[in-house]
């Protein structure tokens, strides 16, 4: 079943505001599927595959709303301390799906990037992600990014070390360094920051995510576990989003 089916996206109506344009770039931090599989009494493997299934429907539901950019928080750089198991699980979905999807990405116009330390995953992991972005770079109908062993504190060092390295060489002057000289630096490079940023299972924290780029987003936290995650939760968020007013550090009246 396609990914993006049109009878699927036709089935469930948009509950966002039309009055209001969606956000272009919505960002979500995918929380919960342990406890999902816990309270069940199914194995943490089982809540992380329900978590890739709920995955599907945010992709789903941000093409109905008319949303551009998508990424999602799948796997931190601090998950690497996770029992081995859960990890092996972990990574293993993540090879499945790069199989799995990517055709259906592609032919559905989804064009998917990946930022992180993805070297950690090893060769064939690193591999298959390139595939999967080469196979999707023409997509033009969402931009997805998913962001895999990734840490806002490890990118933005990242980016300094890279300043830092340019200006030594001589290549860099670094008093004629801006902020988008510096954002051309991160792993999102080319991207607008994020508007919208969701969190789900009721915590409200940003948990070492797109610190640099979500300076001026607006934030919506959800009390569902990502594997509950559907339609209606995107759609209430854009909702939410409608109604704030955004003022960039700028006084009202």
């Amino acid at each position: 079943m396609s990914l993006l089916s049109s009878a699927k996206l036709a089935a469930v109506p948009a509950v966002a505001d039309t009055a209001a344009p969606p956000p272009a770039h919505v960002a979500i931090i995918m929380d919960g599927n342990r406890r999902w599989a816990e309270a069940r009494g199914l194995p943490v493997a089982l809540g992380h595959k329900a978590g890739a299934e709920a995955a599907r429907r945010a992709i789903e539901s941000a093409v109905r709303e008319g949303v551009g950019w998508l990424t999602l928080f799948a796997f931190s750089s601090e998950n690497w301390h996770r029992p081995p198991e859960e990890v092996t699980a972990l990574t293993g979905l993540l090879r499945l799906y790069l199989r799995s999807e990517v055709g259906t990405l592609a032919k559905e116009g989804v064009r998917l990037r990946v930022i992180g330390d993805r070297a950690r995953f090893g060769l064939e992991t690193m591999r298959e992600i390139e595939r999967a972005e080469a196979r999707t770079a023409e997509g033009t109908r969402l931009n997805l990014t998913v962001a895999l062993s990734y840490g806002a504190r490890a990118e933005i060092l990242a980016a300094a070390r890279a300043v830092a390295a340019a200006a030594a060489a001589g290549s860099l002057d670094p008093a004629g360094l801006d902020e988008a000289g510096f954002a051309a630096r991160l792993y999102t490079a080319g991207m607008p920051d994020p508007d919208l940023i969701i969190r789900t299972s009721g915590e409200q924290r940003l948990s070492n995510f797109l610190l640099w780029q979500a300076a001026y987003a607006e934030f919506v936290f959800q009390d569902v576990l990502w594997p509950d995650f559907g339609a209606e939760h995107m759609a209430r968020a854009i909702q939410e989003f409608g109604r704030r007013e955004r003022r960039y550090g700028a006084r009202a009246g």
